[in-house]
Formats: C-alpha cells, structure tokens, sequence
C-alpha cells in the first residue's frame, strides 16, 4: 500500500470535514475555487512596505524584467518538451502532479509531510510578496487565506481589484510579478543552503552505501529483469558505485545495444542497453526515482540514529527548492487567470494598443498551453485513477 497517497486521501478528508463543519466561513466561486478569508498578515505586509520602500522599489524593475523573461522561458520549454514528449516513445512528460507517494523521474521520493511543509512555506513566501507590493502602491488589501482550486491546495490575498486597475501597467506587473520572482529567489536560496550547509554536513556525518532505485522508465532494460523495487545499486560491470558521481562515471561511456551488469542488494543483472529518449547516442537502462543510500560513520556511531533526522531535513530543502522553482515558473505561463497570464494580458494590450486584440491572442495562448498541460498530465491521471480502483477494489473484497 502506497501510505504517502493514504495520507494525503485522510488529509483532504480532513479538510472537507473542516469545511461542512464550518461551511459558512467559506467562500464558492465557480463551484471548484473555495476560500477561507481572513486577515492574517496583512498588517505586516503594509509595515514591511512602510519599511523598506526604495528598496522595493528597485527590486520592482528586477521582478518585472525575470517575470517576463521567465515567462518566454517556461513557455518555449513545454512546448519544446510536450513536442518531444509525443514523438520519442519513452520519453518522460516535462510537467507532473507534485504529490506525496507519486514518482517524478529524476526528483527524490516525495513523502506527505515534505509535501505539507514546503507547499505551505512556498505559498506563503509567493502571496506574502504579493500582499507586500499591493500595499507599497497603495492597494488595499481586502483579505488573506488559504484556498482549494479542485483538490489543489493554495494560498491567496484579495487586493482590492478597483484600485489595482487604477495603477499604472508597471505597478500593477511590480504586483503580480512578485509572487513568481520571490518564488524563485527563494528557490536559489534553498540550493545555496544544500550546497554550502546541509551536504556539507552530510558529507562529514554519513557514508555512502549505494543507489536505492525507486521506480522503472516503463518498457526500458530494467523494468524487464524481473527485479522488485526498490532496490540498490552497488556497481556496474564489478565497478563500485556508492553514490550518483560514481553511478554516472561507470556509465557514462555506454552506448545503446552494449550489455551491462548492474550488481544489486537482489543479485546481479545483466542488461542489454537501450538509446536513451533525450540523448540516443548513449545507452540507458530505464531507471529513475534515486535515492542515495547512507549508513553513519563509525566516528558517530555512538549518535545512533539521531543523524539520520538531517537527511530528512535536507530532503526537505531539495523539496522546497523544486516546488519553489516549478511554482514560481508556473505561475509565470500565459495562462486563465494566474499570475503570468494577467501579466501577458498586460502586456499584449500595451504592445497591441487594442485590448480586444489582446485578449483574443491571450485566450487563444491559454487554450493552447491548456492542450499542453492535459497532454503531459494524463498518463499521472490514468496512474491515479488505476490506484483508485485497486484501492476501492481492496476495500471491496475486505467487506
């Protein structure tokens, strides 16, 4: 049984006892949007303007120069990828669900209280800054809360949309680009913690002991061996491989056809190597979901397993950065009613000098990237949706 998805359905089951416990605190729009409006915050947010307002000001040009930069960025990116994604078979979709219990090639396990944590802490920087530019120009802002968007989870605070349309264009782009940018300024901030404190640290506490695997790339080499997950990896070709450096070096001069011998905690397996999606002239053996294998060193051995909480806290930065850099960059598409839509609106407007124009490009954009997100999300759909039925079928048959 998958417990990090067992988790999350006892927590949204939380969360919708809460809201017919105490419906009338909430707020419905469009049926699927509900919020819960309060007024936390905010007057922090007006001290934090009051405080700091040149400097706001200079970071404001940063923030709408990254905005739209980041924008033409993640636009290129899916499209370029989604192409990819539905001409190479094997290729993994560039965009996927960030959920407890659900694999994301190339990102660590995501457990459910990782998952609480740095969604949380990564709402809150992205609608604080929001608030904290609304109040330098002025804007009142109505209320602050947390919300559901169907069963995705967010944070929001109302500025009073009057006074925001009365501002002019760079203000109001100053506004809805801060969330996107404190995003991802937050995200170098956690790569900047891993990278000079926590694997530092890890480093001197723990010894490597090899590669745990927890996932296949589907119809690839390894998913054909018979061998059950998770399993570690401890060489290639009777070459040790206690961690991903060593992994990469012992297979990097692969090509596709060649045999390899992956050695396990499960035995050995001999491979033959297929081309990899995203670089066809090396040799893949289609795994993902990495985790690296640690055991404490003998000069701390006398700690027991307290070292072992600094890995959990450092698989919680990687996590706050991954979430910080995709919701920042998501935020940034030109699409429906997010951050970096409002934006492109604002833009097209002032380069079409013709709002009705603009909003036909703007709807026509959205559709697109609309079409674009369906695509990459539906193979994680039709994975949920076949848990679901295990899952409702195992609960049958204990009737």
């Amino acid at each position: 049984m998958n417990w990090d998805l067992i988790s999350l359905g006892i927590f949204y089951g939380f969360i919708l006892l809460i809201y017919a416990l105490y419906k009338n605190k909430f707020e419905v729009q469009g049926k699927i949007f509900i919020m819960y409006k309060s007024k936390l915050g905010i007057n922090l947010m007006g001290r934090i303007a009051k405080k700091f307002p040149r400097l706001l000001n200079y970071i404001s040009y940063l923030s709408v120069l990254t905005g739209f930069l980041g924008m033409g960025f993640i636009l290129y990116f899916l499209v370029k990828e989604t192409l990819k994604y539905i001409a190479v078979p094997g290729t993994a979709p560039p965009l996927s669900p960030v959920l407890p219990g659900i694999d994301i090639p190339g990102a660590p396990a995501l457990s459910f209280w990782h998952w609480v944590i740095a969604l949380f802490v990564v709402a809150v920087v992205h609608e604080f800054s929001h608030g904290i530019y609304a109040r330098l120009y002025n804007i009142k802002v109505k209320s602050s809360g947390f919300a559901f968007l169907g069963p995705l989870l967010a944070a929001f605070v109302e500025p009073d949309d009057k006074q925001m349309a009365e501002k002019s264009k760079f203000k109001q782009l100053a506004v809805l680009s801060a969330g996107p940018f404190s995003n991802l300024v937050s995200g170098i901030i956690f790569m900047l913690i891993l990278s000079f404190a926590l694997s530092p640290a890890i480093s001197y506490a723990f010894q490597p002991q090899g590669l745990i695997v927890t996932a296949f790339v589907e119809n690839y080499p390894m998913s054909k061996t018979g061998i059950e997950l998770p399993f570690v990896i401890t060489g290639v070709n009777s070459i040790s491989t206690s961690d991903i450096d060593e992994f990469a070096d012992a297979t990097a001069k692969f090509k596709p056809g060649d045999t390899a011998t992956i050695l396990t905690d499960k035995g050995e397996y001999s491979v033959k190597l297929a081309a990899n999606p995203d670089s066809p002239e090396k040799g893949f053996f289609g795994v993902t979901g990495f985790k690296q294998k640690y055991d404490v060193r003998d000069s701390l051995a006398f700690l027991g397993k307290i070292p072992f909480a600094l890995l959990w806290i450092n698989l919680l930065f990687v996590w706050l950065f991954i979430i910080s850099l995709g919701v920042g960059l998501f935020n940034l598409l030109p699409l429906g009613p997010i951050d970096g839509g409002k934006m492109f609106l604002i833009g097209a407007t002032a380069l079409l000098k013709n709002e009705e124009k603009a909003k036909k490009v703007f709807i026509a954009v959205s559709y697109l990237l609309l079409s674009l997100i369906f695509i990459n999300l539906l193979p994680w759909l039709i994975k949920l949706f076949a848990f679901l039925f295990k899952s409702l079928f195992f609960l049958i048959t204990l009737i």
